[in-house]
């Protein structure tokens, strides 16, 4: 897993939280692009995927648990939140976000609006 930037964030009193930079893929193709990123052990339930104008921006937590009876002797990742955000081409259409996880895989399909998608042009004789 390779995850790009990690900084330690600590409240008084709370266990520590780490927040993860995840690694993406960037693909782009006539229709659009297509974001993954490496989410491991978050829940579809803790993963949040906002627009706010031009920025896309994906959270989510995961926590490892303990198991009962059990204490940590040593602990590197115990409880940690990802976060990564990104600004979109206006000629992408972000009311057709379409978002699905898989295996610690979020797969992100942005589809570009009608009017940037390459068309061809026909030619009319004289």
């Amino acid at each position: 897993m390779n995850m790009q930037r990690q900084t330690n964030n600590r409240e008084a009193g709370a266990p520590e939280m780490r927040t993860l930079t995840p690694a993406v893929d960037i693909l782009e193709d006539e229709g659009g692009i297509t974001v993954k990123a490496d989410l491991p052990g978050v829940a579809r339930n803790d993963l949040t995927i906002r627009v706010d104008g031009d920025t896309l921006t994906v959270e989510g937590a995961m926590s490892l648990g303990e198991a009962p009876n059990l204490g940590a002797v040593y602990a590197e990742v115990r409880l940690a939140h990802f976060r990564r955000s990104f600004v979109l081409s206006r000629d992408l259409d972000t009311e057709r976000i379409d978002a699905a996880l898989k295996d610690g895989v979020l797969t992100l399909s942005v589809p570009k609006l009608e009017k940037a998608k390459p068309r061809r042009v026909a030619v009319r004789p004289e």
